[in-house]
């Protein structure tokens, strides 16, 4: 039989698809498999590249076939779309895994340990539970605003007008909305305590980790995003340079060019959007407080919000620190900020 070089799994619940290619790329296996066989006929095998999408349970399999001597590719499912041939089925899905995977220029993904997603299940599920506190109190301000109580949008503001209105008896508020918004709030009471809940043990995570630590002396970084970048690409050894991870992130312009012609758009937004969102938060402060302070940083904040405005320099300051980010994973050196 044919060595096999590579082989491209497309992963599903129960029933896998295997397809394995010889050095030059010709097919040398096609082959189904049911769940609970797939490691057994794994263990079978010469030791070879694995290539599989990322996706659910991607990086558990990854663990299982490493343990197995075999070396996995995990690559992003965007790469693999342009070399599907035919119809789309499981056999051609496996093929292009496969065929992409064997491109020198297409980029993988950052594989990722046992704690790294522990990490990042915190993170999701504190994002959920934002999301769900969002969509109440919005929903809240809009009850109140249909009987003449306009709240701003700020929580803050929320949490001190929405108690006064439902302590009020004297206003015009019935008792049965009043009773409907009363859930509402108390609902709203709960998932901020679930969240400050969450808060708590991604700090714990930050305090415990040194290299955290490092990331945060970065000027627009804090706590959940260093936890975060940790979570996603572990030391950076997935990227070329910083530019590769801006890139990554989705920090850089769109492109739109041809021949001489090269139009730059909005920010391209491909890649981790949690963490392009951290990111951006902590530039905006940066951006927002960087008249009031001194030092080399904020002088290039402040000469690039006068020539690009506010939210241009708020991406640049991004992209800035995605960049620092990955020389201070790289170098295993603390952050030095320009005097």
């Amino acid at each position: 039989m044919t060595v096999i070089d590579t082989l491209g799994i497309d992963i599903a619940k129960n029933v896998f698809q295997l397809h394995g290619a010889d050095r030059r790329g010709r097919p040398v296996l096609k082959r189904r498999v049911m769940r609970d066989q797939l490691l057994v006929v794994l263990a079978e095998l010469d030791r070879c590249t694995i290539a599989i999408e990322a996706c659910t349970g991607a990086f558990w399999w990854a663990r299982k076939f490493e343990a197995l001597g075999h070396r996995v590719k995990v690559v992003s499912p965007q790469y693999v779309k342009p070399f599907v041939r035919g119809q789309k089925n499981d056999g051609n899905d496996a093929e292009a895994i496969c065929t992409a995977v064997r491109q020198p220029h297409i980029p993988l993904v950052p594989t990722k340990t046992i704690e790294q997603q522990d990490i990042q299940a915190l993170h999701r599920a504190r994002q959920r539970l934002v999301n769900h506190r969002t969509a109440t109190v919005c929903q809240i301000r809009g009850l109140l605003l249909d009987r003449g109580f306009a709240i701003g949008q700020s929580i803050t503001r929320a949490k001190t007008r929405i108690p006064e209105i439902l302590n009020d008896h004297a206003n015009e508020l019935t008792a049965m909305a009043r009773d409907a918004i009363g859930e509402l709030w108390d609902l709203f009471c709960d998932l901020s305590r679930r969240i400050a809940s969450f808060d708590k043990k991604i700090e714990a995570v930050f305090r415990a980790s040194e290299t955290c630590q490092r990331i945060a002396k970065i000027k627009g970084v804090g706590p959940k995003t260093a936890t975060a970048i940790v979570a996603a690409v572990g030391d950076g050894a997935e990227f070329r340079n910083g530019r590769h991870l801006a890139a990554w992130l989705g920090l850089v312009p769109r492109q739109r060019s041809s021949g001489d012609k090269h139009v730059l758009m909005g920010i391209s937004k491909r890649g981790n959007q949690h963490l392009r969102t951290l990111l951006v938060h902590g530039a905006r402060a940066v951006v927002r407080t960087a008249p009031n302070k001194p030092g080399a940083m904020n002088t290039w904040v402040n000469e690039l919000r006068e020539r690009r405005g506010f939210n241009r320099a708020t991406v640049a300051v991004a992209n800035k620190n995605a960049r620092i980010i990955w020389a201070v994973l790289r170098t295993g050196e603390p952050y030095r900020a320009a005097a």
